[in-house]
């Protein structure tokens, strides 16, 4: 319970926090605070602090200028300092990370007086392997087997007297004088994704404490530091990666820790995609050839003890044999599969079939069993032999030294963690679902695919909702948990976060009052227009609008639904426009911002043509953004799978997807996009929608009263 002296121990910080600021407390800060307090301390535990009560989630929607990053941290350290938990505060971009780290969490800590650690978490991937640099310097020969082993698909690296080696022996030197942490992060220069794959590990490649270099790692140097840390930094994808693991394995134990979600609106498609599972089948095949050979130079050059040299030589007959039912599975899915019209780019053309009710036919349900139970026997094989390099490493079996067993278990690791994801997939389109129980299915599909004279065909599944995969490894297992984000509600309710995160029935939901004045700072504008986003003319009037709405605005931004009527409205502009227009295709997302900023300093105008990733996360506060365009509702794309899968599935449920998932996901994408205008209490400027079936259509009252309460301008 909230007991007097936490409760003290809070206000006191939060007192002392507005003195030093010279801030006046915002009434949904305010309200935030208790909200995260109250229902954190309520949480029951036995005699040694395990949660014994029902899972404690709570769902906390404040608009941009609430403080968030105060409100919940402020009170969620607290209640977790008092019951000896762990603070972890998990976001879904980089810069909300860094924000936290350097910014925000240090000013909370100076302007409060409370005493907490906070330090970043990263995954294994961000950091050097030792032991991969090591060998790979060590021994150069034979580098692109080991690399395409290790390589995620579509990976190749350079050998030999590459510049590649070049980089990878500055590293070691940096390394050896302490010049360099071995972060990813924190070297210099960029580092090619094709490069620091060869140098980087996973779990199931990772000696751990067995590695002669874990005394330098490192990566368990950073985790060492976690255990003495209150508050661990991540982001969703490690947590999510953390849990699959079965929790604990590279952060801190759920059940010893209360979980903050910042950005907790993406939670649920993150979850999905990293529960979901694919893979390329002529990749596959290419891919069991070069495992098939690094195989059979390890029995060549190795003299191996029985029980390893035997099931490394079972694997490379079981090779042969998957690379021959991938051929067959492949032919099959070919003549089943109605692919729809093709998607081209420059490099590129993709055609894509979704199986109906994620259901297969029969003779490729039977082909994937087949290919199922090839994969969990090489997988076995493969694990079993990648345990009996961790026995030898610790001097449990003989004939083979542990630096060897060091040496090569690697190898056998990357080929188990491959086999293991071609298993999962064959796995998922093995399986009948029970369609009594009323489980939403799996989404398959396919996708076809031609790149530069070569082709392949790409199979996957993928889970149409998270909700179940999150109450399962998250929800039943942490001690608390707080969500939070600008946007969690649509249409004013939170039916959609409720059925997409899976958030336990009798948690609680608020949303805190945002301390804009919406109603004088902005004005929402819908002209006249004749076309509508639907109709032939729609990108000609885009045009015409844009030249006469943005005439006098020193920084404006204009959100398109998609890349082509972004180039067709650019290229409708005459010359004067487009040299005021920064295109997102043509720079990083910082860089672009860094010219358009730069741009309107120098008392020049600047407009920013954007996709959805310029609807979200973009801070550009006072002359930066003073006018927000929205071209078109924000509508699902139709053709993801996933989404249409779930539609199809309400739908057979005799209920409307339509008004359950594709109105109020626009309304919550409008919602972020218009969120890019007010960003501190003292902006002003407009937003307007050239898309009139907010007043044509009957939902269009549904989305336009989930807004903020704009002064509204409709001709």
């Amino acid at each position: 319970m909230l007991t007097d002296q936490l409760k003290k121990t809070i206000q006191q910080a939060y007192r002392t926090f507005l003195e030093n600021k010279s801030l006046r407390a915002r009434n949904g800060q305010k309200v935030m605070i208790a909200e995260v307090a109250r229902n954190l301390a309520a949480i029951k535990t036995d005699d040694e602090g395990v949660r014994t009560g029902d899972p404690a989630v709570v769902v906390i929607e404040a608009g941009t200028g609430t403080g968030k990053t105060v409100g919940y941290a402020l009170p969620a350290l607290a209640v977790a300092q008092h019951q000896k938990k762990k603070l972890i505060i998990s976001t879904a971009t980089v810069a909300l990370q860094e924000q936290l780290i350097y910014k925000d969490l240090p000013d909370i800590r100076q302007s409060t007086g409370m005493d907490f650690r906070a330090l970043l978490a990263k995954g294994r991937g961000r950091y050097i392997c030792l032991s991969k640099l090591d060998q790979l310097l060590e021994s150069q020969q034979s580098n692109q087997a080991m690399a395409d082993l290790f390589a995620e698909e579509g990976f190749r690296i350079d050998t030999e007297d590459s510049p590649s080696l070049e980089l990878f022996q500055k590293m070691l030197e940096q390394l050896a004088t302490s010049k360099w942490d071995g972060e990813r992060d924190s070297w210099p220069e960029s580092i090619d994704d094709l490069d620091w794959q060869t140098v980087t590990t996973d779990h199931s490649q990772c000696t751990g404490r067995r590695c002669s270099h874990y005394s330098q790692c490192a990566f368990f140097k950073a985790r060492e530091g976690l255990t003495k840390a209150d508050i661990v930094v991540t982001n969703h994808d490690l947590v999510l990666a953390d849990l699959s693991l079965g929790g604990g394995a590279i952060l801190p134990s759920p059940k010893d820790s209360i979980y903050v979600f910042d950005e907790g609106h993406h939670l649920p498609d993150k979850a999905i995609g990293h529960f979901a599972s694919h893979t390329r089948i002529n990749a596959t095949m290419s891919w069991l050839e070069t495992a098939s050979r690094h195989v059979k130079q390890m029995l060549t050059r190795h003299a191996l003890p029985g029980v390893i040299g035997e099931r490394l030589e079972q694997l490379e007959p079981a090779f042969g044999d998957l690379k021959e039912q991938l051929g067959l599975m492949k032919s099959l899915l070919l003549s089943v599969a109605e692919f729809g019209d093709a998607t081209e780019t420059e490099r590129s053309t993709v055609v894509q079939y979704r199986f109906p009710g994620g259901k297969v036919p029969e003779e490729v349900r039977a082909q994937a069993e087949v290919l199922k139970a090839g994969f969990s026997k090489a997988l076995d094989l493969a694990s079993k032999a990648s345990d009996n390099f961790k026995d030898a490493m610790d001097g449990e079996l003989d004939g083979i030294d542990s630096w060897e067993a060091e040496a090569l278990f690697p190898a056998v690791g990357a080929i188990a963690r491959r086999l293991d994801n071609c298993h999962e997939l064959w796995m998922a389109y093995s399986i009948v679902e029970n369609e009594e129980s009323g489980e939403p299915p799996v989404a398959r599909w396919l996708k076809h695919m031609t790149f530069g004279g070569s082709e392949d065909l790409e199979v996957a599944s993928s889970p149409i909702l998270a909700a179940k995969t999150l109450r399962q490894v998250l929800w039943n297992h942490c001690h608390g948990a707080i969500v939070t984000s600008a946007t969690l509600t649509a249409l004013g309710k939170f039916d959609r976060y409720r059925m997409r995160a899976g958030i336990p029935k009798d948690s609680r939901c608020e949303v805190v009052p945002s301390p804009f004045q919406h109603d004088q700072a902005a004005v929402l504008n819908i002209p006249a227009m004749e076309h509508e986003p639907t109709s032939d003319g729609h990108s000609e009037e885009v045009a015409e609008q844009l030249t006469r709405l943005l005439d006098n605005t020193p920084g404006s931004l204009v959100l398109f639904s998609s890349r082509r009527q972004l180039k067709d409205v650019y290229a409708l502009l005459p010359e004067k426009w487009q040299d005021r227009i920064l295109l997102q295709d043509d720079y990083s997302k910082q860089e672009l911002l860094r010219r358009h900023r730069r741009h309107i300093d120098d008392g020049q105008q600047s407009i920013l043509f954007g996709l959805a990733s310029l609807a979200e996360g973009v801070d550009l506060p006072g002359q930066y953004c003073e006018h927000v365009v929205i071209v078109r509702l924000p509508f699902s794309v139709p053709d993801d799978p996933v989404e249409a899968a779930l539609s199809e599935w309400i739908e057979e449920q005799g209920r409307n997807p339509f008004m359950e998932i594709s109105v109020p996901d626009a309304a919550m994408r409008l919602v972020q996009a218009c969120g890019r205008l007010l960003r501190s209490e003292t902006d002003s400027g407009y937003i307007t929608l050239l898309d009139r079936r907010v007043v044509t259509r009957r939902y269009g009252r549904l989305i336009l009263d989930s807004l903020p309460p704009y002064r509204r301008y409709i001709a």
